[in-house]
């Protein structure tokens, strides 16, 4: 028994049933060590009060265990609702039954897990009191407890986190795959087991330990897990390469996969939608794909490969590079395993220094805390806001609806991004509303609680939406959560925990996103047009104000509004200018809000940049202005901005990207250019820019896919199929896609590595090179065929 509450993390969670008695087991992270506590507790779901005498009937004919309860609760149909009490394997069979009953069950989808934690307000982080507790080993790395009871908390945990690679054999068609090594990495423990002839007796200098053969690796795998105790495995491509991979091998030699804290077995499910979608439950331990968790973070790459995101942040990569490094490792393995122990060491370590780099560790944790979703939940947008909303929503007196019983016979709009002005400007303001769709969310109540109470209510107690739509001014949940959400979000800026602040921008940015998914239970079109249509109109309202103090909005996307100033300033007015504008719009909103909804106003515009130069390029073709894409000089710190131009996209080439970026820079300047552009196009011509001219695509398909049309990087993949079945060796695209590294010869599309054709100059100077002055020499009364030169044509 504890005599005083213990702070503990969440790390699993999962529930089994034991006779008529559900059991609900959790493991939590702290300071005294591992600890799983396991709570009795029945599964609810609720029915029509209506229903109630047939539902019994249907118990006493089956002699099910379940009970049925009074609840002062109604439903969105404002029935009123009696719960059922029942254990978790009668739940569907429940629902199966009274379905052949015409009566339906509601929230009977939501974990047992989730609902015994999200109904106490515990997210993450938690108190343990009480119970009864045993420690079951001798050095006491975990305990166990019954019948305790879980508070709230605020625990923030010091994990113990560990890196783990594997390396095999390149996959054939024609032989089986074989494990060559599993490297571990942590700043205070770094291991390699290799298999090697020299099993038990490692020579002087070796950086591994040599262990006989696979069972030998995949039993020793266990061991080192075991001893150093970890609470969470990270890795790259984790889930679906390397424990994949080895959940193959301990089926193959008949070894259990025992990676639980408790020594149970990996749990290993794939989504009946989605089977790329794999879901793996170890308990007492979290399992992280690095991949996945920068991109739940909203980190984005042109590349997710370990090798370019680690240049990209670390400023270095891999100890083997490109599409050879299957057939390295296999080489290093036969004749040079230091190295390949030092090549997979690195790249555990690269995982792990990229988890630090950016503050992932922190991140998960604090997204955990705040939404109550396990560490290894990635995405779960939907997941989160229902954890945040349901209990709040029960306390209200409302049970949730079922997926589909939402009003959906229009559709929403997206956010509003008006035509552009194309051309050249001097001094451009970028305004931009703060947290937009949030703010709306507060300002016109707008929720799925206040959505069904509205309906319901005098004229002079609702807010109007949109698609028929109406809000009830006081009986709402989501705007006070928004609230709410905010002020910790700014708390967490005052204490600079930039991992929570990140943590609450995204879920309070998904709101909208979650109520206008056909995947949410809350899925209604009026609530998303609510905020989708008042977004348009407040964007609207903005441009037509700041026309009338005689500026001109010549672009606006969604929550940012871009103003030209129309006269020659310098900085310093333009920056006061831009933040005594933002006041103004703000004051007026806030009065038009007042009188016109008797609403107060949450709306805040920002004034974010100045662009000291701005080019908005039109349509190709076209003399309309593009839609987010831009380039500009931000007047702040004389940094040239890219939005959407080919400077910033990985499937033009280095060429391309430089040359723009030098040629408008030195527009935007005043710089003389035309001597510049004549040495570029002739450094082409002359071959000392072939080093830029290399297009890397990538397959998202296996090649066979591309039949009807083959686009440039698919040929390219087939003749560099074709050039490796020459060689004997395996194909590269056929069973897979992946990224194609090509140049463009007069002979079509051929592979970097394997090019036999010269290279069509002339292909890069109409594609590339052209197409990136003209946009902008429409606006300077230039022609790049003119400036450019026609003498390389002679050659």
């Amino acid at each position: 028994m504890l005599s005083t509450p213990l702070p503990a993390f969440l790390l699993s969670s999962r529930w089994q049933d034991e006779g008529d008695t559900t059991q609900l087991i959790f493991w939590w992270a702290t300071s005294e060590g591992a600890v799983r506590t396991c709570i009795e507790q029945p599964c609810v779901c609720f029915i029509p009060a209506k229903h109630r005498g047939r539902a019994e009937e249907v118990i006493s004919a089956l002699g099910w265990p379940i009970t049925l309860r009074e609840v002062s609760l109604k439903l969105f149909s404002q029935e009123q609702a009696v719960a059922c009490y029942l254990p978790s394997a009668y739940l569907y069979r429940w629902r199966d039954v009274l379905s052949d009953q015409k009566i339906q069950v509601y929230e009977l989808d939501i974990r047992p897990t989730d609902r015994y934690l999200m109904e106490r307000f515990i997210a993450g982080s938690a108190q343990i009191h009480g119970g009864e507790w045993t420690s079951f080993s001798q050095s006491a790395t975990w305990h166990s407890a019954n019948g305790v009871q879980l508070t709230p908390g605020d625990y923030r945990p010091e994990l113990r986190y560990l890196s783990v690679d594997i390396e095999t054999s390149f996959p054939r068609t024609d032989e089986p795959d074989r494990l060559f090594s599993i490297a571990f990495y942590a700043p205070d423990f770094s291991h390699v087991l290799m298999i090697s002839d020299q099993e038990g007796d490692n020579q002087e200098g070796d950086n591994y330990e040599a262990v006989a053969d696979e069972p030998a690796l995949l039993t020793r795998f266990l061991d080192v897990i075991a001893e150093y105790d970890p609470d969470v495995l990270i890795g790259w491509n984790f889930i679906q390469f390397d424990m994949a991979f080895l959940k193959r091998k301990y089926a193959e030699h008949d070894i259990p996969f025992a990676l639980g804290r408790d020594g149970s077995l990996l749990d290993w499910r794939q989504s009946a939608q989605n089977p790329d979608r794999i879901f793996l439950h170890t308990p007492g331990r979290v399992i992280l794909d690095g991949i996945e968790c920068l991109r739940t973070a909203t980190w984005q790459f042109d590349s997710f490969a370990l090798d370019d995101v680690a240049d990209q942040l670390l400023g270095e990569g891999k100890l083997l590079h490109g599409e050879e490094r299957g057939g390295d490792i296999e080489r290093l393995f036969v004749e040079n395993k230091q190295a390949l122990a030092a090549y997979n060491l690195k790249d555990c370590e690269l995982v792990w220094r990229i988890f630090e780099h950016t503050d992932l560790f922190s991140f998960l944790v604090e997204r955990s805390r705040m939404t109550g979703l396990l560490m290894d939940r990635m995405g779960g947008s939907v997941a989160a806001f229902e954890y945040m909303y349901l209990p709040r929503m029960h306390r209200a007196g409302w049970v949730a609806p079922n997926m589909g019983n939402g009003y959906s016979a229009e559709k929403s709009p997206g956010g509003y991004v008006m035509d552009s002005q194309p051309g050249l400007f001097r001094h451009v303001l970028v305004l931009d509303f703060k947290s937009l769709y949030p703010s709306i969310i507060r300002t016109f109540c707008i929720d799925p609680v206040g959505l069904i109470t509205g309906e319901h209510a005098p004229a002079e107690e609702v807010i109007p939406g949109y698609f028929g739509g109406v809000f009830h001014r006081d009986q709402h949940i989501l705007p006070d959560l928004i609230r709410h959400l905010g002020e910790l979000r700014e708390e967490a800026k005052k204490h600079n925990n930039q991992p929570l602040s990140q943590a609450i921008k995204i879920i309070m940015a998904s709101c909208y996103g979650v109520l206008g998914s056909d995947g949410c239970r809350f899925y209604d079109t009026r609530l998303a047009a609510s905020i989708t249509k008042r977004g348009h109109d407040i964007i609207q309202r903005t441009t037509a104000y700041i026309a009338e103090k005689g500026y001109q909005v010549i672009y606006g996307d969604t929550d940012s509004v871009f103003v030209w100033l129309r006269q020659d300033l310098d900085d310093h007015e333009a920056d006061k200018l831009g933040h005594q504008l933002a006041e103004d719009i703000n004051q007026w909103l806030s009065i038009e809000l007042k009188n016109e909804f008797r609403l107060q106003s949450y709306l805040e515009l920002e004034y974010e940049t100045h662009y000291r130069q701005f080019f908005m390029p039109s349509i190709r073709g076209a003399e309309t202005g593009s839609k987010k894409r831009y380039a500009g000089i931000n007047a702040s710190d004389d940094r040239l901005v890219f939005k959407g131009l080919e400077a910033v996209r990985s499937d033009w080439t280095p060429l391309a990207r430089e040359f723009q970026r030098e040629l408008y820079r030195r527009v935007f300047c005043g710089e003389p250019w035309g001597q510049w552009l004549k040495n570029q196009v002739g450094e082409l011509f002359d071959g000392n820019a072939d080093d830029m001219l290399i297009y890397r695509k990538r397959l998202r398909r296996p090649l066979p896919h591309y039949q009807k049309s083959r686009p440039p990087h698919a040929k390219a993949a087939a003749v560099m199929d074709r050039w490796l079945e020459t060689q004997r060796r395996p194909p590269r695209y056929q069973d897979r896609g992946g990224w194609i590294s090509y140049v463009m010869t007069v002979n079509g599309p051929e592979p970097v590595e394997v090019r036999q054709s010269a290279i069509d100059y002339d292909h890069y100077l109409e594609k590339q090179l052209k197409p990136v002055a003209d946009s902008i020499f429409q606006f300077t009364g230039h022609n790049f065929d003119q400036e450019a030169g026609q003498q390389h044509r002679l050659f």
